[in-house]
């Protein structure tokens, strides 16, 4: 990754991006001791940086895909719904999908699920789109 591209706060949660496009960002994230809460399953705050780490990921994504180099974004709304724990010592799965795209704003949601599959947070989120700086 360039400068330009690295996900520093990604890359200290941990998370791994698996896979790429403007219609879809998957990513994986092992629930460490360190992002926990009590007991030992994954904080709250952890899942929603994890969702809005992919959001913003697969805005970008389409931005330079539909509109090419110098657009940006950044998060104006996030709300997400708690489904089960997942525990330490299991991995998150994550999958982000588009519900709006728009020149604007883009709406994505991020559903977030159990090693056993079983889903575990779904993430709404709105992305402003941000237009090259002159």
């Amino acid at each position: 990754m360039t400068a330009e591209t690295s996900l520093p706060f990604a890359d200290l949660m941990g998370l791994t991006i698996t896979a790429v496009s403007p219609d879809r960002v998957t990513a994986e994230l092992p629930v460490r001791p360190d992002l926990c809460t009590r007991p030992a399953v994954l904080h709250g705050g952890a899942v929603m940086a994890f969702a809005d780490t992919l959001g913003a990921v697969a805005t970008m994504a389409w931005l330079k895909a539909n509109l090419g180099e110098g657009w940006s974004t950044t998060t104006i709304e996030s709300k997400t719904n708690f489904l089960a724990a997942i525990p330490a010592g299991e991995t998150a799965h994550a999958e982000c999908t588009p519900i709006h795209r728009g020149r604007t704003t883009q709406v994505w949601q991020t559903k977030i699920s159990r090693a056993d599959g079983k889903l575990a947070a779904i993430v709404t989120q709105t992305q402003l789109v941000l237009a090259p700086r002159t």
